[in-house]
């Protein structure tokens, strides 16, 4: 068999980095790990090929080549998954489709001959055993969920390694948590699966093996979803392998806002090499937050617990959304407020939506509120129902909150903010690659010459060079991820 794994083009939303990217001359912030896992289970004499479309073009001879074609995707790749299928269908190839975005909408995607659904380690054997014996079925899906600790290293070798600004690895599935609009619990369960601290460590000698140095994104659903192993089993393993090869990486992951509650939990990730993690805020209306679910965010300082992240050592990007049933006008002044004062940079606001098959998609449709299939980019100001706020307010509003947060201005004000509590770890090293050297002279181009505000760039520059010179390369990177959103944002 030839088997040609196919990722669609992610489009310019807060997660691809697009913009960002351009000036460490990468293409892609990040590989598909679910593809690549995939392909280690496929049999080993098979033929294998990746084409990442946000890294190359995927050429009618790359179809013509394979056998199957199997494409994994999240609800995002939407339109770039159809396109990938209609030239399949176009060229007689087959097609064999799974990840979150085919678990949840199978019902809405044409010309797919086979949905590998949920989890592979289930539905992919029982698809290749069908397969071997002449009848494959058009669905494979399963209730289960399965070990993940008999998961097999991804095939990182399919990569073009250099094109990506980091690697990718997962520890755990599932989340102890169930808010009402993540599809998480949905997909992978409430209760955290992990691999062995020595089946993570067999990954990450994988990728030393391969040449691999810097950042690698931890994709868990919650890192921290099981404390007790992590503190017992995990972290003292990770750090006693970190120490031993003198930090080669750097990890990034996400976790709940109750790290902050835990302060052996959070010296011991620090000591292992974790230097930035995403956490759902949500909002500071505590009446949305109970509406939502979200209890672990209730009863306490959320700026103080983020303030506390951020003393530890850790860089926080946070999660935000704006249309819950209980939010009023005032939430757009609440929202960015909190932002400011939290010195959170890297802020995703979006509108809510109501991702196919989550607790508050079965709420609305029993309200009869529901709208169009979901887009998966909730940076996009679209919303797949009809909010209780008047919608003309809630886009106004919204557009306001992104282009207040996001202006040169108040961007930078927050940099300054978050620099002003935030510690470096020990292990990060002040050396400066040639990369970095190449980057930072195209952002004095960009930022200090070129763009329009440039006043605030070079106000950063010179503050962190004679205040915090040991934060100068985190500073000139936040400075790269503002101009980022300022782009993103700019048809909002």
């Amino acid at each position: 068999m030839k088997i040609l794994l196919v990722y669609p083009e992610t489009p310019s939303t807060y997660w691809s980095f697009k913009e960002a990217l351009k000036f460490v001359s990468k293409k892609s912030a990040e590989p598909p790990l679910g593809l690549i896992t995939v392909a280690a289970m496929l049999p080993k004499e098979w033929q294998k090929k990746l084409i990442d479309l946000n890294v190359s073009k995927l050429k009618d001879e790359d179809l013509l080549w394979a056998d199957y074609v199997f494409i994994g995707a999240m609800n995002v790749h939407l339109n770039s998954f159809r396109e990938i299928v209609r030239r399949c269908n176009k060229l007689g190839i087959k097609v064999v489709a799974g990840g979150p975005l085919a678990t949840t909408q199978y019902n809405d995607l044409l010309g797919v001959d086979h949905f590998v659904l949920n989890e592979a380690e289930i539905t992919l054997p029982q698809f290749l055993h069908d397969l071997e014996n002449g009848n494959p079925k058009h669905i494979y899906q399963t209730n289960e969920f399965p070990d993940v600790s008999l998961t097999p290293i991804p095939m990182w070798e399919l990569l073009d390694m250099k094109k990506y600004a980091s690697m990718s690895v997962q520890y755990s599935r599932g989340c102890p948590y169930d808010c009402e609009f993540c599809s998480i619990t949905m997909l992978n369960g409430r209760k955290p699966r992990t691999k062995s601290s020595e089946q993570f460590i067999r990954e990450l000698n994988r990728l030393c093996e391969l040449g691999y140095k810097g950042a690698i994104s931890v994709v868990d659903d919650n890192f921290i979803g099981n404390k007790r192993k992590l503190k017992d089993e995990f972290l003292p393993a990770l750090i006693s392998w970190s120490k031993e090869h003198n930090y080669i990486f750097n990890f990034i992951t996400e976790v709940s806002v109750n790290l902050a509650d835990d302060d052996e939990l959070m010296n011991m990730m620090i000591e292992a090499g974790f230097n930035s993690v995403f956490v759902g805020i949500e909002t500071p209306n505590s009446e949305s937050l109970a509406e939502c679910g979200k209890a672990q965010n209730l009863r306490r300082n959320l700026v103080d617990s983020v303030k506390k992240l951020q003393r530890a050592g850790f860089i926080v990007s946070g999660g935000f959304i704006v249309g819950f049933d209980n939010d009023t006008e005032k939430v757009f002044d609440e929202q960015i407020q909190f932002i400011q004062q939290s010195g959170i940079t890297n802020a995703m606001v979006g509108l809510l939506n109501a991702p196919t098959g989550t607790k508050l998609y079965k709420r609305l449709k029993a309200e009869g509120r529901l709208l169009d299939m979901f887009s998966g980019n909730n940076m996009d100001a679209s919303i797949n129902f009809i909010p209780k706020m008047n919608y003309k307010t809630l886009i106004r509003g919204y557009s306001n909150l992104l282009h207040t947060i996001y202006s040169q201005k108040e961007y930078f004000k927050r940099v300054s903010e978050f620099l002003r509590e935030y510690k470096v770890p020990k292990w990060q090293t002040s050396k400066i690659s040639i990369r970095e050297i190449k980057a930072f002279l195209r952002l004095i181009w960009i930022l200090g010459i070129v763009e329009r505000g440039k006043k605030y760039f070079w106000k950063l520059l010179f503050i962190t060079l004679f205040k915090y010179p040991k934060k100068f390369t985190t500073a000139m990177t936040l400075a790269v991820y503002g101009y980022h959103f300022r782009r993103v944002i700019r048809t909002v």
